[in-house]
């Protein structure tokens, strides 16, 4: 069967049954079936909730995994972690969570992780196999409780991309508890280079590259993402009109 379009539509409407008034509103509607919107919609409404990227065998990873974005932040605090092989890191877990957290990266070491051989795709269109272990986001947001309130989870990041503009990142909570969504510490069986995001990245392994975010100083659950950054949820999707939603 082909997935047209009106497929999708014709499908989405009879999902919706009961929304009625909620479709008359013009607003509603320009917003629902925006191009983005109907990009993510799409997406999750031909696959499970939980359904997984496809994985794959330990022959087919890539010889070479190279860099997505920024390569080194080389900032004068990011130097002064990695020289000292990340003993004084942590990951800070805050916004709306009953419990905030500071994990150092000994200890989600220590944690149950997960272990994946995935595909990153590269807006740049380039493409790699790797695999990656860490520690399920899920496993960290459970730990942290988030309170009622919680929408979002906003990734922020050590690098600033030379001009004093941090990269940070933002998924909904679809994304955050999907059982591939996970805070890598190694690719390949080696701990993350440099290039590849030491000491800790995301992998969101249903969206682009640009959604990976790398060198991971703090998780914040927040209710909108209004007042962060320019309010589009990421930085390229700030400054340069990406997606949000980077779904593949």
């Amino acid at each position: 069967m082909i997935l047209t379009r009106r497929n999708l539509l014709l499908g989405a409407t009879a999902t919706l049954a009961g929304c009625d008034r909620l479709a008359s509103n013009a607003s509603f509607r320009e917003a629902l079936f925006s191009a983005e919107n109907f990009h993510k919609w799409a997406q999750r409404g031909v696959m499970a909730r939980d359904a997984l990227a496809p994985e794959f065998r330990p022959d087919q990873i890539s010889p070479f995994f190279r860099a997505n974005g920024t390569a080194n932040p080389n900032t004068p605090a990011y130097k002064a972690l990695w020289r000292n092989g990340f003993a004084d890191w942590s990951l800070a877990i805050t916004g709306l969570v009953e419990r905030p957290l500071a994990l150092s990266l000994a200890q989600l070491r220590q944690m149950p992780h997960r272990e994946q051989i995935t595909r990153h795709d590269c807006v740049e269109g380039w493409s790699a196999i790797g695999k990656w272990r860490g520690v399920p986001l899920k496993t960290i947001l459970d730990a942290a409780k988030l309170r009622d309130g919680a929408r979002y989870i906003v990734l922020r990041c050590a690098d600033d991309m030379g001009g004093g503009r941090p990269y940070y990142e933002s998924i909904d909570l679809f994304d955050a508890f999907h059982p591939q969504t996970i805070l890598a510490f190694a690719l390949n069986d080696r701990p993350l280079s440099v290039a590849n995001g030491a000491p800790l990245r995301l992998r969101v392994e249903r969206q682009l590259g640009y959604k990976q975010a790398k060198y991971l100083m703090g998780i914040e659950a927040v209710a909108t993402l209004d007042g962060i950054g320019k309010g589009k949820g990421g930085y390229w999707e700030d400054y340069a009109d990406y997606d949000w939603y980077a779904g593949i």
